[in-house]
């Protein structure tokens, strides 16, 4: 009986090792799980659960109470999952080599890449801009939504943006103007940006989850824009006494956005609104919403202000890799420039 039992978890372990090889060529699916059939895989995608990452990093009683399976089958589902995905330790150098699939947008101005490293926005990462009304944030995003429809060779990544509006800005008048700047079909570029008007915090965090499935259903989505981050938590959680509250639930929203980001190599570009620091006595008191808990999730941190002459000036606050320096950029009809004409 020994023998059989030690032949069993032999086989079990060499399903596991085959699976792993195919998954380098193809993505493993959920069914590939045991115990997870296409009645539960289906309760899963119900839930928000498409890939393997998202089921790997779950509970054994929230994948339980989620699919409807017992703990022992969650257990043996979870313990699969990551034996598949191999989430432990790895050299510098393989680190690297997944690095290589990082794509970057250009901002349309050469100032502006410069200061994010040479070649504009990189994906799998935060990228916030905040400022004042009236300093080139929006405008930035929707350059950003159609310079990531150029080809690769001319500082696109050749796909589609998802636009997260909470606060009303996006304008499709605006979109055809940038695009015949690039000298682009207006329709054509317009038609590759999908816009969702989200309402309040609930529905913002819902939209996440509609952009992993539109993923999964194969739209190559490469940019996601969301403008802005913080206006609905701002407006829902007044006073001090609710400030946990939203940070935590900011928390949970911004660290499902990098997750998503991670996933997907996509480029996200957040906005942020900002307030004035009474406390600051000296210099400019203009301070981002959201504190500490936006700032060390991004990736990049930039604040945008008006300068002279109709400019704009950025300034990179955090980087993991740059140094902090600023630029002057414009905002033109064809979208973000170097200089005014």
């Amino acid at each position: 009986m020994a023998v059989k039992k030690t032949d069993k978890k032999d086989d079990d372990s060499e399903e596991i090792e085959e699976k792993k090889k195919t998954s380098k060529d193809e993505e493993p699916k959920l069914t590939d799980l045991p115990g997870i059939g296409p009645a539960v895989s289906a309760k899963l995608e119900s839930a928000g659960v498409f890939d393997m990452m998202s089921l790997a990093v779950m509970s054994p009683t929230v994948l339980g109470d989620t699919a409807g399976v017992s703990a022992a089958v969650a257990r043996k589902a979870i313990q699969a999952a990551r034996n598949m995905l191999d989430l432990g330790f790895q050299e510098g150098t393989e680190f690297e080599k997944r690095r290589e699939n990082v794509l970057h947008i250009t901002t349309g101005s050469k100032n502006l890449n410069e200061l994010l490293g040479g070649k504009g926005l990189e994906s799998k990462a935060i990228t916030e801009a905040f400022g004042a009304f009236g300093s080139g944030k929006t405008q930035l995003g929707l350059t950003l939504a159609c310079n990531v429809q150029l080809p690769l060779e001319k500082g696109g990544a050749n796909g589609k943006c998802v636009f997260i509006d909470t606060e009303g800005t996006f304008r499709p008048s605006r979109i055809k103007q940038i695009a015949e700047g690039l000298g682009a079909n207006p329709e054509k570029v317009l038609k590759n940006i999908f816009v969702a008007r989200a309402f309040n915090s609930d529905h913002q965090i819902l939209l996440l989850e509609k952009v992993g499935e539109m993923i999964k259903n194969g739209e190559p989505i490469k940019l996601m824009i969301i403008d802005s981050l913080t206006a609905h938590f701002r407006a829902e959680f007044s006073g001090r006494g609710q400030l946990a509250d939203r940070q935590q639930k900011l928390n949970k929203y911004i660290h499902n956005l990098m997750s998503l980001a991670e996933k997907h190599n996509l480029a996200i570009y957040v906005t942020n609104q900002v307030m004035a620091n009474p406390a600051q006595m000296f210099g400019d008191p203009t301070t981002a919403i959201g504190g500490h808990i936006i700032g060390h999730a991004s990736t990049y941190r930039m604040y945008l202000r008006r300068g002279k002459k109709d400019s704009r000036v950025a300034k990179l606050i955090d980087s993991p890799n740059l140094p902090d320096n600023e630029c002057i950029f414009f905002v033109s009809n064809a979208g973000v420039i170097d200089g005014e004409e």
